[in-house]
């Protein structure tokens, strides 16, 4: 695919990027697209690799048919290059930006040298298909008079609305906050997805046909459950009884994420004012910049404040981005792993994830900001320290001194004597991952199993405990990548597709073109 040569000529050019102290006085999105010239040497580097591992199991969960996009784009065959990206992805405009692109660790080219730049050719030729007007809203012809009730609208809740709605089926979205999106709405800065560029996609669906109903909490019908103030939802919020949705609709779709963030409730100190969960801290200012540009003031500010991170990957990442932009006077993120080597090791062979040490773009700011990066390694949160008043005013941690087990040959941690140090914190942010879906009532009232907080389904299938009731995404697998939540929104919708009309020709990850139309069970 591509040029047979391509990789032998061509270098590697990421997707290019706003100078870091330029882009951090806004929230516009921090990557640009590359020239028309760019793309097609980057295309030009997939390599005839016989077996595309970039789209296999260990690459991206949705099968796209990346070699062959790379290829037309290669060719300057950006219309065809649309089509086949959009066989296998309902949202590349979301995978091309967020997405960590396990489909590059995967990429064969990457054993020896730095691998094809997929998620900017992604990214570049969706956007293109916008531009162009190639995007164009495509109702269904008929319908088949079923009704389906999708419970979250994040990126599984709208694949598998998009996909049931293009199968004929009146497809409604309930979404509690008061804007559709789920996490792509409110838990990822607008630096990194622009709002508009996911109103844009809801716009789309609700044209051809999908209904959107917002400030819904789908609960035991009590309005004093589950009522998630901290989501945002508007005074006037719609609570509906759970078992409504079980009446007047054919199938239900549970897609309502696994938000229950982990939590340090043990440590001394967690009832201060100013320890908050990363994600609350990310969907007031989200929410706040979208309602007024800030002026409402109704969000957490970092202004000339102390902000202490705990917790990587990507949730942290973007609220030291926020914080930066809202000019905080320090940003610390602390850790308890080592620093990731450079270089692939033993513990991550090709080709999974790389596992080495990666500057983001919020790295990349606080680095332009203060001179240094703002990640601290191998330091243990001890307590958090406050004043008289109750307001945080410092974390107490300690360093860890890493090893290997010889018995067990992983990896364990002991702190270090005398290494306890107090750091200036006026808000510290817990990003150490989530436990599961936040909405026990929903389930309770559904009578659907759940097991440390997903929904219980057979292995590779989207049934719950509870007839004609589905799950997909993160409530079922546990928090995961914006690629696989649309995995699993094809496969949930082919699923219920299958159990509403005995039989489905929808598309998912998984299934072939010559099984496509066979009959299937329930999913």
């Amino acid at each position: 695919m591509g040029k047979p040569t391509g990789f032998l000529e061509f270098e590697r050019e990421p997707m290019p990027s706003r100078a870091p102290l330029v882009r951090l006085n806004d929230f516009y999105e921090v990557y640009e697209r590359a020239s028309d010239r760019t793309l097609r040497e980057q295309g030009a580097r997939c390599m005839d690799c016989g077996v595309p591992f970039c789209q296999c199991d260990t690459g991206c969960p949705i099968d796209n048919l990346i070699p062959e996009w790379n290829d037309l784009v290669y060719q300057q065959r950006w219309k065809d290059a649309y089509h086949r990206l959009v066989r296998t992805n309902n949202f590349p405009e979301f995978t091309g930006r967020i997405c960590p692109a396990p489909c590059e660790s995967a990429c064969v080219l990457g054993i020896s040298d730095p691998p094809v730049t997929i998620k900017s050719i992604e990214c570049a030729i969706i956007d293109k298909a916008f531009e162009e007007g190639w995007v164009q809203p495509r109702p269904p012809k008929e319908r088949t008079g079923k009704r389906v009730a999708v419970v979250g609208s994040g990126p599984a809740g709208l694949a598998a609305a998009d996909q049931l709605n293009k199968a004929g089926h009146h497809v409604t979205v309930f979404e509690r906050d008061d804007r559709v999106g789920g996490l792509l709405m409110y838990g990822v800065p607008n630096m990194k997805l622009d709002k508009r560029t996911v109103q844009r996609r809801v716009d789309l669906l609700a044209a051809e046909g999908i209904t959107f109903r917002t400030n819904c909490n789908i609960t035991d019908g009590r309005p004093e459950t589950d009522a998630c103030s901290h989501h945002g939802m508007a005074g006037d919020a719609e609570t509906i009884d759970a078992q409504t949705l079980r009446d007047e609709y054919d199938a239900v779709l549970l897609a309502c994420g696994a938000l229950r963030g982990r939590d340090l409730d043990q440590l001394p100190g967690r009832d201060l004012d100013g320890v908050h969960m990363a994600m609350t801290y990310l969907h007031k200012s989200t929410k706040s910049l979208l309602d007024s540009n800030f002026a409402d003031g109704d969000y957490l500010d970092a202004k000339g404040k102390h902000v202490v991170v705990i917790g990587g990957g990507d949730t942290g990442t973007d609220c030291i981005a926020t914080a930066l932009r809202q000019g905080c006077a320090s940003i610390t993120n602390i850790t308890r792993r080592e620093r990731e080597p450079d270089e692939r090791d033993a513990e991550h062979p090709w080709p999974g994830p790389t596992g080495t040490y990666f500057i983001d773009y919020g790295h990349a700011e606080g680095i332009a900001r203060f001179d240094r990066d703002p990640r601290r390694y191998a330091i243990l949160p001890k307590a958090f320290i406050g004043d008289a008043d109750g307001r945080l005013t410092h974390i107490r941690v300690a360093t860890l001194d890493w090893s290997t087990d010889p018995e067990t040959g992983k990896a364990v941690s002991a702190e270090r004597p005398g290494s306890e140090q107090d750091l200036p914190a006026d808000y510290v942010f817990l990003s150490i991952g989530f436990t599961g879906h936040d909405t026990p009532a929903l389930f309770d009232r559904l009578g659907v199993e759940t097991h440390r907080g997903t929904a219980t389904t057979p292995e590779g299938r989207y049934t719950t405990s509870v007839p004609g009731v589905f799950a997909a995404g993160d409530v079922r697998r546990g928090a995961s990548l914006v690629v696989w939540a649309i995995a699993e929104g094809r496969g949930a919708a082919r699923a219920i597709d299958a159990h509403l009309m005995r039989r489905t020709a929808l598309p998912a990850p998984g299934v072939t073109d010559a099984d496509a139309n066979l009959m299937s069970s329930a999913g």
